[in-house]
């Protein structure tokens, strides 16, 4: 079994896709973000960066004892080592794997998580953010086009590399980007969200954060963080 601390991100849409493509065991902890539970003690044992998403896995691929882990990429990393899914098995196409892997982690999600804070969650408009992030998430959209332009998936066949970006295009209206412009991205997206094992992730965030909507007390909680959010306590 694998407790997967998650809330209902991106970042933590990446890991429940994951296991629903592979059917194994799981259990969602949730944290939720919104009320500061990801700065509580056990929680920070886990991860931290006191950021979901965060596995503990019981059966660890050598036995012994659980393996603790923190940060989406390195939690896909992890599981597709141990599955044997979702990542090649010879060495470039476990290169090309990764570095696409890397580059979700490094660029999409940063730029495009810097794109919704200013353009949605600011308390007042700065144009010069606004127009930076969305020009920014403008050319990455356009660099995994081109890379879909030959190929059916961003690192040949379906694997943690596709999981990792497409929950960061899934908010593609809220970041100022029109698929139409992007037509082998708007192509892979739509195979992706049709995919059985990403609509019940989908769903199941649905069952999970019945109030989706950020309070002005969430945004507190989410954008008032310092050094003293995970000094001992």
């Amino acid at each position: 079994m694998i407790d997967l601390y998650y809330w209902t991100t991106p970042n933590g849409h990446k890991i429940t896709m994951f296991l629903e493509e592979t059917g194994l065991p799981y259990r969602i902890v949730p944290v939720n973000i919104a009320a500061g539970a990801q700065f509580e003690a056990a929680f920070l044992e886990i991860a931290p960066n006191n950021r979901i998403p965060a596995i503990v896995d019981d059966e660890p691929a050598e036995a012994g004892a659980p393996v603790a882990m923190f940060e989406s990429g390195a939690i896909l990393l992890y599981l597709a080592e141990k599955t044997g899914q979702f990542i090649p098995a010879d060495l470039r196409g476990r290169l090309e794997v990764r570095q696409w892997l890397f580059w979700q982690m490094a660029g999409l999600g940063p730029m495009a998580g810097q794109n919704h804070h200013f353009k949605i969650y600011a308390p007042e408009p700065i144009p010069y953010a606004i127009d930076r992030y969305v020009k920014e998430t403008n050319r990455l959209y356009g660099v995994l086009n081109r890379r879909l332009a030959d190929r059916a998936f961003v690192a040949g066949d379906y694997s943690i590399a596709d999981m990792a970006c497409y929950p960061w295009i899934v908010p593609h209206e809220r970041q100022g980007q029109n698929l139409d412009d992007f037509p082998h991205l708007r192509r892979w997206f739509g195979e992706i969200a049709a995919r059985p094992a990403t609509i019940r992730a989908y769903e199941l965030a649905k069952s999970i954060n019945t109030q989706p909507a950020t309070t002005d007390a969430a945004k507190k909680v989410l954008f008032g963080q310092t050094a003293a959010s995970v000094a001992p306590r």
